[in-house]
């Protein structure tokens, strides 16, 4: 606690108690924590060198990479190769049909990646009896992709 400077007391020397907070030393606390954080500082930026290729566009006319294989399984159990409906049982071949009609000279078509999105909402069962039957059939190159909410 302080003491009142002022007066308008009962006696002359009485200085009574003064409420108010002293933010003294809360300053000199805060004043000290400024200095270390800028001493810090500096300290914590240390860069670290990095040896990265150059960045080289791709040459004029160069031809452009083809669409990904996308297979969308939809909450009510449907499957879709891009827009082309499928199910289950017959999803390799509906795959591989697709495959053939988007990469022509491809000799083999489960060397290609295929993509897998699921809705929110599909069981977890669904989504793994598509990647058993993918799988199963010789399609290894798998990527799932998620869509953040």
């Amino acid at each position: 606690m302080g003491a009142k400077m002022g007066g308008g007391g009962a006696s002359r020397f009485d200085l009574g108690q003064n409420s108010d907070i002293n933010v003294t030393p809360f300053v000199d606390v805060m004043l000290v924590l400024l200095i270390i954080f800028m001493v810090s500082i500096p300290a914590a930026t240390v860069s670290i060198k990095l040896d990265l290729p150059p960045a080289v566009p791709p040459p004029p006319g160069a031809p452009k990479p083809p669409e990904p294989i996308l297979v969308n399984i939809q909450e009510g159990g449907d499957i879709y190769i891009g827009t082309v409906k499928s199910s289950l049982g017959s999803l390799p071949g509906d795959l591989v049909s697709v495959i053939a009609s988007q990469r022509p000279g491809l000799a083999n078509p489960t060397t290609e990646r295929v993509y897998i999105r699921a809705q929110r909402l599909v069981k977890y069962g669904d989504f793994m009896a598509v990647m058993n039957t993918l799988q199963g059939n010789g399609f290894f190159q798998v990527a799932l992709i998620n869509e953040e909410l």
